[in-house]
Order: structure tokens, then C-alpha cells, then sequence
């Protein structure tokens, strides 16, 4: 269920009302980033464990997405900060 899930995350919720595009895309970056550092601490074990699929997984699904996420969307605040 989405409440038990949103208990158990360790990316912060995001607040209630409206809130400034550049700090969506900020705090979108930061959840972005806290997956990749959790990624990396996980897929070693999966490896040590001798479990491919999910070190499989880890590493070209989850770790590679997030990656290509925080340079989209740090181009973009990049972008927005010079422009």
C-alpha cells in the first residue's frame, strides 16, 4: 500500500501547498542522489552474496536510471542558475 510505503522511505515528502519549480527540481535531485548512495552501499552485497539478478538489477537498472536523472536534471538547474 502507498502509506506504508511513503512510512518507510528515507526520501523526505515533499510540502504541502505550492512550492517554486526550482526547489521541486532541487529536492527531485536530492531523492535522485540518496537512491544512488543507497544503490551503491546494496549492490556490493548483492555481489558478495552471489546474487547476479539482483546486483544485475541494482547496477543496470536502478543505479544507471538514477544516474542519467541527476545529470538531466542537474543540466537543467544548471542552466536555469546562468540563464
Amino acid at each position: 500500500m502507498a502509506h506504508h510505503v511513503a512510512e518507510r522511505t528515507m526520501i523526505p515528502r515533499a510540502p504541502r501547498g505550492p512550492e517554486e519549480v526550482h526547489a521541486q527540481i532541487s529536492r527531485l535531485l536530492e531523492a535522485h542522489e540518496l537512491i544512488i548512495q543507497e544503490t551503491r552501499r546494496s549492490a556490493p552485497r548483492t555481489h558478495e552474496l552471489g546474487d547476479d539478478g539482483s546486483n544485475d538489477l541494482f547496477v543496470s537498472g536502478v543505479l544507471r536510471t538514477n544516474e542519467k536523472q541527476v545529470w538531466i536534471l542537474s543540466q537543467h538547474l544548471d542552466r536555469h542558475r546562468t540563464g
